[in-house]
């Protein structure tokens, strides 16, 4: 301890070097630990973002794609499915419930999707958690909307406000359905998925916003209020995509084979985990590409804190002499320096730990508001802890090479005047 105490007091001499010396270091480390639990949480949540889903289909594309646009509100459909279609395959024997998806609209930032009722049925997250009303109630007009928790977090709306949904997914568009708004009919629970995010509408209310319009556009010299919309046929022409579930996990994989080899329409069915894992395969290169960079960075970190070691080195040969001449044996000198570097290398990694935790705090809700992703602000996993050890112990191995020196310095060769 006594050592220990020295090194203490050796360092803060040194502070505004000692200083910037562990800032590296604790920024390092907090890239190392953030890379890996922002990896890891991400995992999680998207894997908590569908349960219980058995199928998700849409029109043939890639399965990776169908899974980001149709479940997390990334990136936009090649194509659309027909009405005819998801009937079809809703009616096959082992599939017990079907929920349409329709996507192509936005309101302010937001998506809107365009489902059924039994959406907040059937629809599961996380552990098979359900989708709960925070206030209101699901769709019973043809322009009810119910909003997810960040839509109302972020643009403050309450049961009874009225919205107008804009055509187009970007954030700016210069065509809005003004003519027939909706009314916010329901606000649901926060559950840190894309739910929070997603303006839900019936698919009878997404057809009736586009009844008088084509190709992306309004039909010149027809206009169709929302009252004539109510009185008319709004079976949906078209969707995106729809979710299934099955009476039983054992038929998956023969339903799947039935839906891809459908014959009237291309269209394509995926297990959303089998699917979420060729993403994670995908993208396991940028992964260990980040992984290498952020062990770089710690490498960095160290190699700073040896080379303001070994540069004290020289300006302490004094010190080394007067703590040799009052009884410190060369042993002594040698566990001062490891003890400095072990203390560099504590320090930094928990100043580098509370970084870590900062950033989270000020990340999290960006990434809630921009993914409707939850990142947990949790006690490290047994692999942080790993992680950490290996940096104390990299850094105290690192503190050997100026030891060794500071070990073979004789008493004459600090109280020696060097021209």
């Amino acid at each position: 301890m006594a050592m220990v105490r020295l090194a203490l007091l050796s360092v803060l001499s040194r502070r505004v070097t000692a200083g910037l010396t562990l800032l590296a270091i604790a920024i390092s480390v907090a890239m190392l630990l953030g890379v890996e639990k922002v990896r890891r949480d991400a995992r999680g949540a998207f894997a908590n973002t569908i349960s219980g889903t058995d199928l998700v289909v849409g029109a043939r594309s890639g399965a990776i794609q169908l899974l980001l646009y149709s479940v997390f509100r990334i990136g936009n459909a090649t194509n659309n499915i027909s009405w005819e279609t998801y009937q079809d395959i809703g009616s096959l024997p082992r599939v017990r419930w079907t929920v349409p998806i329709s996507l192509g609209d936005s309101h302010r930032g937001f998506r809107v999707m365009g489902t059924s009722t039994d959406y907040f049925t059937h629809y599961r997250y996380a552990r098979h958690e359900t989708l709960r009303f925070a206030a209101g109630r699901p769709f019973v007009d043809v322009f009810d909307a119910v909003l997810g928790a960040e839509v109302v977090r972020q643009l403050g709306y309450a049961l009874g406000d009225e919205i107008i949904v804009s055509h187009g997914a970007g954030e700016v568009s210069f065509l809005e359905h003004d003519d027939k708004p909706f009314r916010v009919a329901g606000i649901l629970a926060p559950t840190g998925t894309p739910v929070d995010r997603t303006v839900h509408v019936s698919v009878e209310g997404f057809t009736a916003m586009h009844i008088d319009w084509s190709a992306g556009a309004p039909i010149p010299g027809l206009t169709v209020t929302g009252d004539q919309a109510r009185s008319m046929d709004l079976t949906p022409k078209t969707i995106t995509a729809f979710l299934v579930g099955l009476d039983s996990k054992i038929a998956i994989f023969d339903v799947q084979r039935r839906i891809n080899d459908y014959r009237e329409e291309p269209v394509l069915a995926i297990i959303p985990g089998v699917a979420l894992q060729e993403l994670w395969d995908m993208m396991s290169v940028a992964e260990n590409l980040l992984r290498f960079v952020s062990a770089m960075v710690v490498a960095t970190g160290l190699l700073g804190m040896l080379t303001v070691i070994l540069s004290s080195l020289e300006a302490r040969r004094r010190e080394m002499a007067v703590l040799r001449s009052v009884g410190a044996r060369p042993l002594h000198v040698f566990a001062l320096f490891m003890s400095e570097a072990t203390v560099f290398a504590l320090v930094g990694a928990a100043t580098g730990v509370a970084l870590l935790y900062v950033a989270l705090l000020i990340g999290q809700p960006m990434v809630a508001r921009e993914f409707g992703l939850h990142l947990p602000i949790a006690i490290l996993g047994p692999s942080d802890w790993w992680i950490i050890l290996a940096v104390v112990v990299a850094g105290t191995a690192a503190g050997a090479i100026p030891a060794i020196r500071a070990y073979r310095l004789s008493l004459a060769d600090g109280l020696s005047i060097r021209i």
